[in-house]
């Protein structure tokens, strides 16, 4: 079979070059990281990252909404620099989202080895890792420690075993890629999709259908689903309610406009410029006009996991957007051959229309990054922009900066801990408490000594959370009898009639500018009576 034409060579670098310069790229974004978020990090930890360091402390087979990866990352992280990250910037944060960085770089690192497997240029990979770190999706994961982080670089890292498994033949790379795939349904689920995809590469590529009946593949197949018996286990021993929280995120009815949303959440996930670059991409490079199986590769490990969620989004309404965001690392090194090619292209004005939308999406989306790490800088015209806080819109700054919700956090454990040391004064040590799901970790992390807070939200309408299933004060209400809470958030008539008297609420709101970016109800309860009516009864998965 004839081998389609490999992309025109880009500027010629010697292959040694091309590795230092990406080692620069790797390794220099990964200390900018650690810098920026060592010297008064304006971001504080977000409600699910806050969440996830508290399932660190309770360290398990698994959790309510996902597997334990992420929580045996994070706790690694406070070993590690924990002490450090407290002594020199006065919290976790650090320590938290130091394997975020980690994985961001094997993630980098990953795209530069696949890029020269399949197309054996150095300096496309080179370009690959530069483009990549254009892209506010990929720095992202490199500052916040959510499951996405160890996701992409387990699929990173999987597609470069698997492809030199099936092209190289490596014996030892059918069992690696085994164990990377299980390490990443640990961290989320979706990563099982990756065996499915490689499948119908396999059966649809005549040369290596074999493979399917030799041990190498089922091997990994195998591998991979031991590694899946953890969450197994510890749903066996829960109520698999795991499996009810994912069904619920699938989503109920049926939503015309699914399609739609999926559409554009993905096109403004990528900048609009790189998600029609993908398409097109896709659409010159489908297996049925390519003849290299590497690109084809590449074509099959990206195009279902799009696919399968287009499809969902009738149910989900579109979902998030980066639920399918795997789906662009390989997506992502087939875009870039075929934009090299066409700045090759023989037609003068196109080759100079290529590299302008080139390098203004690149300088759009560097200056994007820049701007979501330090949004103080523009706070100025953000402000203006919003104008000032009326009841109908209290927080306007909330609609133009999005990381105001990683915002004041600090703030709020600070008056927290102010009231609990009013309440030591009269002998009450108060137990902290949220509303929802997402405060209890907030509190937790931030407030002094890190105190274990809980979750009311079953009583008060919000859905079933990790926080349901550890000791807490809705099952235990005898162990908590006569404690004074702390609540952060809305007490409802039903949460009300649980405590013998409450003290008046109190408003805190955290400012920036002059103008409030987030804000809480704190109210101190008196008297834990426990609830009349058992809560669990409600099923809100």
């Amino acid at each position: 079979m004839s081998e389609s034409p490999r992309p025109p060579a880009l500027p010629t670098l010697p292959v040694w070059a091309c590795r230092w310069l990406a080692a620069v790229l790797i390794l220099g974004t990964a200390g900018l990281h650690i810098v920026y978020l060592a010297h008064n990090c304006p971001l504080d930890l977000s409600p699910d990252e806050a969440h996830y360091w508290d399932w660190s402390r309770h360290l398990d087979l698994s959790y309510y909404s996902k597997g334990p990866l992420v929580a045996y990352l994070i706790r690694a992280g406070c070993a590690t620099a924990g002490a450090w990250s407290e002594q020199h910037t006065a919290n976790l944060a650090l320590a938290v989202r130091l394997p975020a960085v980690v994985c961001g770089s094997l993630l980098l690192l990953s795209l530069y080895i696949l890029t020269v497997q399949v197309f054996r240029r150095e300096a496309l990979a080179l370009a690959v890792v530069a483009m990549a770190l254009t892209l506010p999706v990929i720095t992202a994961g490199s500052t916040l420690m959510t499951i996405d982080a160890p996701y992409t670089c387990c699929w990173g890292w999987a597609l470069v075993l698997g492809h030199r498994a099936i092209f190289r033949g490596s014996a030892w790379a059918w069992p690696a890629a085994g164990l990377v795939v299980g390490l990443g349904v640990l961290a989320k689920y979706t990563m099982v999709l990756w065996l499915p995809s490689v499948g119908l590469f396999l059966l649809l590529q005549p040369e290596y259908r074999g493979l399917l009946m030799r041990p190498g593949f089922w091997v990994m197949s195998v591998l991979a689903g031991m590694c899946c018996l953890p969450i197994l286990i510890w749903n066996m021993r829960n109520g698999w309610v795991t499996f009810y929280h994912v069904e619920r995120l699938s989503g109920v009815g049926f939503h015309w406009s699914g399609p739609q949303n999926y559409l554009a959440g993905q096109a403004a996930m990528l900048m609009g410029y790189w998600f029609v670059v993908w398409l097109v991409a896709m659409a010159r490079r489908h297996p049925l006009a390519e003849s290299d199986p590497g690109v084809r590769y590449l074509w099959w490990l990206s195009a279902p996991m799009f696919l399968v969620f287009l499809g969902f989004s009738f149910k989900t309404d579109g979902g998030e957007p980066n639920w399918p965001v795997t789906a662009y690392l390989s997506g992502m090194v087939l875009a870039a051959s075929w934009l090299a090619e066409q700045l090759m292209s023989p037609q003068r004005w196109y080759r100079r229309c290529t590299a302008a939308m080139l390098a203004v999406a690149c300088a759009l989306g560097l200056t994007t990054t820049v701007v979501m790490h330090h949004t103080d800088w523009i706070q100025p015209l953000l402000v203006r922009i919003s104008g000032p806080a009326t009841p109908n819109r209290p927080m306007p700054l909330r609609r133009f900066d999005p990381t105001c919700r990683l915002r004041g956090f600090q703030y709020l454990a600070e008056t927290v801990d102010e009231l609990r040391e009013r309440l030591r004064t009269k002998d009450e040590d108060p137990v902290l408490a949220a509303s929802n799901w997402a405060l209890p970790g907030e509190l937790g992390v931030y407030c002094a000594g890190h105190p274990q807070a809980y979750s009311l939200g079953l009583a008060m309408g919000d859905r079933h959370s990790q926080y349901d299933l550890w000791p807490n004060p809705l099952d235990d209400a005898e162990a908590f009898r006569g404690r004074t809470f702390i609540v952060v958030g809305w007490v409802s008539a039903e949460a009300r009639s649980a405590f013998d008297r409450l003290e008046t609420p109190r408003e805190v709101v955290y400012t920036e500018k002059g103008l409030p970016v987030a804000e809480w109800t704190i109210t101190v309860c008196h008297g834990y009576r426990g609830f009349a009516k058992a809560p669990d009864g409600v099923k809100k998965f």
